[in-house]
């Protein structure tokens, strides 16, 4: 990411009332610069214009940081004594332009802690979304994302394999997951992954968003594994199903309709279509299998910067799919008491169609019990 990215976000202000665009640490401000910040307690502040000046509000001892990553950027630094931060912020905000009336911010990233010192440092200032503006910066992927992500999901699959190793009857599945995460770091991920690997066994493989227990892995269990892993800030997303031994007769028949939904998912997705579509062709598969009712969350999701960003794949979802575009299909049956079932792919849109970045086997693994 570079100054042209600054300069196209310049542009996107134009039709909007903002003055400025003022990002803390997050997927925004890598997205935008490839400044890579961690959120702590001393407030940082990057500042994009109308005009496409930039500068950034810091900690002294990160100045060196922010020029390496942008040469020539203007920063405002403070030192170690908090009494004196809000005097800086408020000099930095006026001498970087003297008139901000309305800026906006990353809805979901902006804390209280930067906003509060913006606040007191222009009074009466108005503060909006600039979330639609941030996301058409990152909505089409690059050539060079895409290879990113394309990485980020081999060191996934890789780890995955390995960890398979030691799946058997009666490890736990936070044993599971410790060892998937492991598997990751030693295979090249960055160490903050996109979200802590899902191992959810039995009962517990019928909640889509279970945290890893204590429970060990018995005879007839299905085995959700949802995990990703991170390279160069850019995030994978994966899901598999594995068997400890033999299932009850119902558990392969959602397999069977899930991997069924899954191909359909992946299928549906070209230029030109709505995400809507994509979601309703994989939901349809499910739906006459009859078990709809246990489909409870969209088919999928946009990757990238963040492991959930645009575009949002929902049943309604008028938003067209466009090259360059990547996005999840993770269609799942869930039944309560009994077991779920969830198969996720990371898909990216091409000129003529869409094709999947993961390459792992969607046919049902089966661990000898």
């Amino acid at each position: 990411m570079t100054t042209d990215h600054i300069h196209t976000l310049a542009s996107l202000m134009q039709p909007t009332r903002l003055d400025a665009i003022i990002l803390n640490p997050g997927p925004g401000l890598l997205g935008l610069t490839g400044l890579q910040f961690h959120l702590m307690e001393r407030p940082t502040l990057f500042l994009v214009g109308r005009d496409g000046r930039a500068a950034m509000i810091l900690s002294a001892l990160e100045e060196g940081k922010a020029k390496a990553g942008l040469p020539g950027l203007a920063c405002y630094t403070y030192g170690d004594n908090p009494a004196t931060w809000g005097e800086t912020i408020r000099a930095a905000l006026l001498a970087f332009q003297p008139k901000l009336s309305v800026v906006g911010v990353e809805s979901a990233r902006m804390r209280y802690l930067e906003l509060a010192y913006i606040q007191q440092a222009l009074p009466g200032v108005t503060v909006l979304s600039a979330d639609a503006q941030l996301s058409a910066l990152r909505l089409h992927k690059d050539a060079a994302a895409i290879d990113q992500m394309r990485q980020a999901v081999r060191i996934a699959e890789c780890a995955f394999t390995e960890t398979l190793h030691i799946l058997r009857p009666g490890i736990t599945e936070r044993a599971v997951a410790g060892e998937l995460a492991a598997q990751m770091l030693r295979l090249g991920s960055e160490a903050e992954l996109p979200f802590p690997p899902i191992v959810a066994s039995g009962p517990n493989s019928a909640n889509p968003h279970a945290v890893p227990s204590e429970r060990v892995l018995q005879a007839g269990d299905l085995v959700v594994i949802d995990w990703g892993a991170a390279y160069s800030g850019y995030f994978s997303d994966l899901t598999r199903t594995v068997a400890i031994g033999k299932l009850d007769a119902e558990l392969y028949t959602i397999y069977d309709a899930v991997k069924a939904a899954n191909l359909a998912g992946r299928e549906a997705g070209r230029p030109g279509v709505t995400c809507g579509a994509v979601d309703a062709a994989g939901r349809a598969v499910i739906t006459s299998a009859g078990y709809g009712q246990f489909f409870t969350h969209r088919i999928g999701h946009g990757l990238g910067l963040e492991a959930h960003e645009e575009p949002y794949m929902f049943g309604e979802s008028t938003q067209v799919l466009e090259e360059g575009m990547v996005y999840t299909v993770e269609p799942g049956i869930y039944l309560p008491g009994k077991g779920g079932v969830r198969i996720e792919d990371d898909m990216v849109v091409t000129a003529d169609g869409a094709v999947s970045l993961s390459t792992l086997p969607r046919e049902l693994i089966t661990i000898p019990a």
